[in-house]
């Protein structure tokens, strides 16, 4: 493997080219050079232009040119994936350095090959490294939000290594696929990542079958390319801080309110004017603390670094590819020096990544690509597995910022005067204690990949035919080690004789614990495929089939088969007239024997009017009109296990016999099964126009889609108990997803000025058409006709005001209001405030995504930033960190109740009154916590420097680059208080502030 390191040769490649002046003898006006990649490597097919006269030459094979040019011209050299450069001529020798940009984007990405962008009629689009890696996180879909249409994303935690956001693909689940392989993605380095493309419509996913549905994420890493040995070395480090954490209330504060809620539930107060004045003041620290929790348990910022180093190269037989990459990510917990372990919430990941190619023959292609993973955790106090994203994992720190958000800044001190922790009977689980002094827990993570395929082309038997064969294994592995211990906590009470302490709890000792599987996973795919490509006169046939099957394993559970027989045919006329067929018959073993296989069948047409000669002879400046309409179905495998069986099992026991007897368990039903159980259905319409303007400096595309999803499992509505069981899942329900995809970009240079602006907007909206539910009396609690993520609750209407407000009012059901409370709408008139006056809450516009980006390259600087927002969004607020004095009057308190009512402020109040414990009135749900969730935020920045090209090569290196770049820097939002995805008792989301140096030889 070490071999790779060091330069493979190169053979000479011809190219077609213009021939460039090889004489000695001086010509006026005529100006000669060379033109390489920072790398040295010789550049051919650049334009060198004559700016003033607009006469241009193309650059040779050895990317050496000659160009007719006066003294005091402007010389300009553009090569499509470079940055355009511009330069007086001074004298009759020029060698020009030109800088990557991005690699030209001439072909389409698809499933199981690439298609020419010209002729493709997918809706599809990609996004490529350089956009990745000015993101520093530690999640592929982190970097992706706001950069792809029909893409959403949404980030629920911030926890290290547990931060990836959740994605969805025009309203639905894509599948992941890396390298052509349906895969579980988990982790992955954005060095060894050529493009991410998005398949959105039924033409770009048929051939996957029943797993074509949701579309498709595809991942392609890199591949080595003929030329020198390149090597680049990337150095990160930066800081990250929480966006944004709840505003408590101090204790004093606190206090005023809790009596104040006493009052309002008709109890007296609890703290006495001597209280608050202790409270206010300061003056007793141990009988009356007052502790910012937050700022005692959080460090302000916590350490990102991340190191990378990949390599890349070959000859005419030979190409490779090889990443290694270390990222470490510390949480947010401050530790204590008296420990010898780290409680701190801390990720650590290492990555190693080697795609190699060799040319057995001339016709025959081996490609072996070896991925590994490793990635340890670590968290504070025992292990805490639950279901998060899919998969169990130790989520222990989440109960920290529980308690951070549910423990009053007055209940207890941090520590005591003797350095013990504080508590009392109520507060025995202190969050120092918690944080530092109740163990750790180690996770451990491991990921290896393996795949072997061969290509024969098949030229010799007719010319554009190919042959590939395909295996790859997959495992992963997850296991968390929990090492708690017990920690007790003391109450002080001031004495005659000192301070004497109540204990609470147990002082205990690290526990050795045992390792717990988490996560257990097998892949294992094989995949022969054919292809034919190839042009007679004015058309084009490019055809594939493809056969596969997977087996994929989970803990002990039997194995999950696909079997997948699909392909396609794609047909155009001179790129003008374009029209492609797929088929799939795909099945999985987990539907009945004679019901597993199903047929997908999709068809798309286009045209591309810009190549009809009316237009292309007249309307030079139009390089794309292509119109595009595809329609066809697609299949989901929502199967379960095995469930078109009936299951039994043990029941409640019984003793039998004399004496003590002998137990003996019963034999119980579980849910009934459903012999019927298919797959869930899609027909999926997506019209397209693409255009390109101006040598294709503004490209367009514009996409309507809609899907009818039928078929979808669901419990039926109009069952009955009467049977004493379960109903099963069965495939009644449909709903329709449509929308709207637009992208838009416009590349250019001024002088040596580049710059780009580009942005992209997809509308979605989900609305149910049938589930089968039961009957609701009036319209307004149907839940068909709405959309999938509805919220069904009471409409509020401001507060109660006084007496004579309540008693003009409808009357609730089980509640006798007060002022202060709020009032809710009688829908249906009746005069009583109950289940009948619950409704959706959320409208029926479709949810708008965004992002817009911007940068430019001028003498070595760069810039780059992300826009990246949503509108028509709302989302609801509950829990500990929305209502006051939860847990049974023990929670905290925060800012946004200073603005509750009372008669004092009732024309300006935002809260309701204040009460103690659970309102089953103002805590209803109901569109008073269902707010805005509409926000525009400053996802990604980035500034760089370049060095001069002949500084690098003074130190024999191809170019150093320094940049800093951010994550999450700024955000607009409808709600101040909190961030607009994470909010509640989650980890918060982090601002990351990052800096470091890549380095390429």
């Amino acid at each position: 493997m070490m071999l790779l390191f060091f330069p493979l040769s190169l053979s000479a490649q011809n190219h077609k080219g213009s021939k460039g002046n090889n004489s000695t003898i001086e010509t006026p006006g005529l100006l000669k050079g060379k033109i390489t990649s920072i790398y040295g490597e010789p550049l051919f097919g650049v334009s060198v232009k004559n700016k003033t006269v607009g006469t241009d030459v193309i650059s040779g094979k050895n990317g050496d040119y000659a160009l007719l040019i006066d003294s005091g011209e402007v010389v300009v050299f553009s090569l499509k994936g470079y940055l355009i450069h511009e330069q007086v001529v001074t004298g009759n020798k020029l060698n020009m350095v030109l800088t990557e940009s991005e690699k030209p984007q001439t072909v389409v990405q698809r499933l199981y090959d690439t298609q020419k962008k010209s002729t493709s009629i997918l809706s599809t689009e990609s996004v490529y490294t350089k956009d990745l890696l000015s993101s520093p996180v530690t999640a592929l879909n982190n970097a992706l939000s706001g950069r792809l249409s029909g893409l959403s994303t949404l980030q629920s935690t911030g926890i290290p290594g547990l931060d990836a956001a959740g994605y969805a693909l025009r309203g639905q689940d894509p599948t992941i696929i890396v390298n052509g392989i349906p895969r579980d993605l988990i982790s992955i380095d954005f060095e060894q990542i050529e493009s991410v493309t998005v398949l959105k419509d039924a033409l770009a996913t048929g051939m996957l079958g029943l797993r074509g549905s949701g579309g498709a994420i595809l991942i392609t890493t890199k591949q080595g390319e003929v030329g020198k040995q390149k090597i680049s070395f990337t150095a990160q480090t930066g800081l990250q801080s929480p966006v944004k954490l709840p505003k408590t209330l101090d204790a004093y504060n606190y206090a005023n309110l809790y009596n104040e809620a006493l009052l309002n539930d008709g109890k007296a107060p609890v703290y006495s004017s001597a209280d608050l004045e202790a409270y206010r003041t300061g003056s007793d620290p141990m009988g009356h603390p007052n502790v910012d929790w937050y700022k005692e348990i959080l460090r302000n910022n916590a350490p990102f670094t991340r190191y990378n180093l990949n390599t890349s190269g070959g000859g005419n037989n030979a190409r490779y590819f090889l990443d290694v990459d270390y990222l470490d990510q510390q949480g947010l917990l401050k530790t204590s020096e008296k420990n010898s372990y780290n409680t701190n919430a801390d990720f650590k990941r290492y990555i190693v990544r080697t795609n190699i190619d060799v040319d057995l023959t001339k016709n025959l292609t081996v490609n072996l690509n070896l991925f590994g993973r490793i990635e340890n955790g670590n968290s504070p106090g025992a292990r805490n597995v639950i279901s998060f994203n899919g998969r169990d994992v130790n989520l222990g720190v989440n109960s920290i910022f529980n308690s951070l958000a549910s423990t009053p800044n007055g209940a207890y001190p941090m520590l005591n005067p003797d350095g013990s922790l504080g508590g009392n009977k109520d507060f025995q689980n202190n969050i120092y204690g918690q944080s530092t002094q109740s163990g750790y827990t180690l996770s451990y993570g491991r990921e290896m990949s393996a795949d072997v395929s061969f290509k024969r082309t098949l030229d010799d038997v007719t010319k554009g035919l190919w042959l590939k064969g395909l295996v790859s294994f997959n495992t992963n592995l997850s296991e968390v080690t929990s090492r708690g211990k017990t920690f007790a906590v003391y109450q002080g009470q001031n004495g005659p004789s000192g301070i004497t302490y109540q204990r609470f709890g147990t002082d205990g000792t690290i526990v050795a614990g045992t390792s717990l599987n988490t996560y257990q996973y097998k892949n294992f795919y094989s995949e022969l495929s054919a292809g034919y490509d190839r042009t007679f006169g004015n058309h084009h046939v490019k055809a594939l089939a493809n056969a596969n099957i997977q087996n994929i394993s989970v803990y002990s559970d039997l194995p999950l088969t696909y079997q997948t027989l699909a392909g396609s045919v794609a047909y155009d006329y001179k790129e003008k007239y374009l029209a492609e067929v797929v088929m799939s018959y795909s099945g999985l073993n987990r539907y009945p024997d004679n019901k597993r296989f199903g047929l997908f069948p999709t068809a798309g047409l286009g045209w591309n009017i810009a190549k009809e000669s009316f237009i292309a002879d007249h309307v030079k400046w139009l390089n794309t009109l292509k119109l595009r309409a595809s329609y066809g179905r697609t299949g989901n495998a929502n199967a379960g296990y095995f469930v078109y069986n009936q299951y039994f099992a043990d029941g409640d026991g019984y003793y039998f016999g004399a004496g003590s007897g002998t137990f003996v368990y019963s034999v119980r039903e579980q849910t009934l099964a459903n012999p019927n159980i298919t797959w869930e259905k899609a027909n999926k319409l997506n019209l397209g126009i693409d255009l390109s303007l101006f040598n294709d400096k503004l490209t367009l595309t514009t996409e309507y889609y809609r899907n009818k999803y039928f078929d979808l499992l669901q419990v039926r509505g109009k069952n009955t108990a009467i049977i004493g069981n379960t109903y099963p899942l069965e495939n009644i329900g449909t709903t329709n997803y449509s929308g709207l995809d637009f992208t838009a970009s416009y590349r250019n240079h001024l002088n040596n000025f580049n710059y780009f602006v580009s942005g992209n907007l997809t509308a979605n909206n989900k609305i149910i058409k049938y589930q089968d539910e039961v009957f609701r009396e009036y319209d307004w609690m149907k839940r068909t006709g709405q959309r999938t993520d509805q919220v069904y609750g009471y409409q509020a209407d401001g507060f109660y005001q006084n007496a004579a407000d309540i008693a003009n009012s409808p009357k609730t059901e089980g509640y006798n209001p007060v002022p202060g409370d709020i009032k809710y709408k009688d829908l249906n008139g009746d005069g009583v405030i109950n289940q009948f006056d619950i409704e959706g809450l959320k409208n029926n516009k479709a949810i708008i995504y965004y992002g817009f980006s911007l940068g430019f390259d001028f003498k070595g600087f760069d810039f780059s930033a992300l826009i990246q927002g949503a509108t028509n969004r709302m989302i609801y607020l509950s829990g500990p960190t929305q209502w006051e004095f939860q847990n049974d009057g023990k929670g905290q308190a925060f800012a946004h109740h200073l603005d509750r009512w009372t008669p004092e402020t009732a024309a300006t109040a935002t809260y309701p009154r204040l009460a103690v414990g659970s309102n089953p009135n103002n805590q209803a749900t109901s569109s008073f916590w269902l707010r805005s969730g509409n926000y525009m935020r400053l996802k990604n920045m980035e500034i760089g420097y370049t060095l001069p090209q002949r500084f690098a090569a003074r130190i024999k290196l191809a170019s150093v680059r320094f940049f800093a770049n951010g994550m999450n820097l700024f955000t607009i939002s409808d709600n101040k208080d909190i961030d607009p995805e994470v909010y509640g008792t989650a980890y918060p989301a982090l601002r990351t502030i990052n800096v470091g140096i890549n380095i390429k030889l």
